[in-house]
């Protein structure tokens, strides 16, 4: 599951005032995380692995579509398969 955690390339980065990080170009490169890439954050034992995300958010597409005059059964079929 680990295949590219190596302790020779550890870098020590610094969280902005924002909550955000900077991920390592070699990193970055590794995954094949480019920009809009979803990442998941991996809890293990007390410490936090990043991977990338295993395909595009389910919901991205429906994002700012559904009007507050909706119904909540309009809303929820935006959700359904077709």
């Amino acid at each position: 599951m680990w295949d590219y955690f190596c302790y020779w390339s550890l870098k020590t980065m610094t969280v902005t005032a924002k909550g955000q990080v900077t991920i390592p170009r070699n990193v970055r490169e590794t995954l094949g995380i480019t920009p809009e890439t979803d990442i998941d954050f991996i809890e293990d034992n007390g410490r936090f692995y990043i991977a990338k995300a295993d395909g595009p958010k389910k919901f991205r597409k429906l994002r700012g579509i559904a009007a507050a005059n909706m119904s909540t059964d309009e809303i929820m079929s935006l959700t359904r398969e077709p």
